[in-house]
């Protein structure tokens, strides 16, 4: 009868461990709830996974398609440009931004060498090309070359076409020897004209020399004049030869300056003779240009001398020079008469002129010389305010 105390105890502690058991019960149950709630969420994620890895698959499928596609078409793209290159009766030739030839076709092979891919473009030219008169074109052995870029890409390559165009310029040569010929005979009555007048007046001259009786003053005056006219009548030969003939074209490298020093020294002694003036103004610089410096100095002087006979006593003439972006002017200035808008579209005709001592061929040498050097003449003129004769000569790229 001492245990009763204890079974109160005893009987409380029961349904306690009961109650702990059921706690863990129902917390395995939530968690294995929320297992297979995880367990069906990652379910569904795989099969959405899955579903997205099978769509992505037949994009990347479909992708590998397209570029297998484009890789074919730039395959044969290149494989057609390969051929076009090859078939070009031009020669091509592709530049990298440090000027050296990565690829070239048959054609420009055959013109500078098989060897090209590696080398710098600036000493394949030096070697092989030679500049001349026109820009744009450049001498090759016998061949004369057209030679145009363009930039290719923006690392600064570029891409090179060279065109023979050998036949052409003979062509252009012999169309401009036949308008010479053409002009000779179109011209040839008014040139019987041209002589006869001052070989009837030497001869004059000359008959007077026979009279035994001329005083020896008057003799010599004769003998001056009838030498006066003999120089006309050369002078005139000598023009109708160059006209007919065309200046021959040199390689010169001509300094600007040094051109309108010699052209300004030899008219000086002629400027004392009417008390007249020469301004000469350069603003080229020491800028060069490239062709026949005898042919330029004479066209130059030819202009200078056309400019003294219409200058008035104590007046002045301007020789000028300036830069243009791709070109040099050299402009005469006169203080004449100037010359009638009727007549500016004639003056460059052979012989036409409005002088009696004249031969009126002098302006036509001068731009028949300034096309041969690729350039031209102009005259900007207003009656009664001189006249302005422009000579525009193209300055020489040194880029290749």
């Amino acid at each position: 009868m001492q245990s009763a105390p204890d079974s109160p105890a005893i009987l409380s502690s029961a349904p306690s461990g009961d109650l702990e058991k059921q706690e863990k019960t129902e917390e395995l149950q939530r968690a294995f709830s929320l297992f297979n709630q995880v367990s069906a969420e990652l379910t569904q994620a795989y099969a959405t996974l899955q579903q997205k890895a099978a769509s992505l698959t037949e994009e990347l499928a479909i992708a590998n398609g397209e570029l297998r596609r484009q890789y074919l078409e730039k395959e044969a793209l290149s494989e057609r440009l390969a051929l076009l290159l090859n078939a070009l009766p031009a020669g091509v030739v592709v530049l990298d931004g440090k000027a050296r030839v990565t690829e070239a076709n048959p054609v420009a092979r055959a013109f500078l060498g098989e060897q090209l891919e590696g080398e710098h473009w600036g000493e394949i030219a030096s070697a092989s090309l030679e500049p001349a008169v026109t820009p744009g074109e450049w001498q090759l052995g016998d061949k004369r070359l057209s030679l145009a870029e363009s930039p290719l890409d923006s690392s600064g390559g570029k891409l090179l076409l060279l065109h023979d165009i050998s036949a052409a310029h003979q062509m252009k040569s012999e169309l401009e020897r036949n308008q010479r010929l053409v002009a000779m005979g179109e011209m040839a009555a008014s040139l019987a004209h041209q002589l006869r007048t001052p070989l009837a007046t030497a001869l004059l001259y000359a008959g007077n020399l026979g009279n035994p009786d001329l005083a020896a003053a008057a003799r010599t005056r004769f003998a001056d004049k009838a030498l006066a006219q003999l120089r006309r009548l050369e002078r005139l030969i000598q023009d109708v030869l160059l006209f007919a003939r065309g200046e021959s074209i040199g390689r010169d490298v001509i300094a600007i300056a040094d051109l309108l020093q010699e052209a300004a020294q030899t008219l000086e002694p002629l400027l004392k003779t009417i008390d007249a003036s020469l301004v000469v103004a350069n603003s080229a610089g020491d800028e060069k240009i490239i062709g026949g410096r005898k042919a330029l100095f004479g066209a130059l002087v030819s202009l200078l001398e056309n400019a003294l006979q219409v200058t008035p006593q104590g007046g002045v003439i301007s020789l000028a020079a300036r830069l243009k972006p791709d070109s040099a002017e050299i402009s005469v200035t006169d203080q004449g008469p100037g010359i009638a808008p009727e007549l500016q579209s004639r003056i460059f005709e052979p012989f036409f002129t409005t002088r009696s001592q004249g031969t009126g061929l002098g302006l036509s040498i001068a731009l028949g010389i300034a096309r041969a050097h690729g350039g031209s003449l102009e005259v900007h003129s207003v009656p009664g305010a001189g006249a302005s004769f422009i000579l525009g000569l193209p300055m020489r790229s040194g880029s290749l």
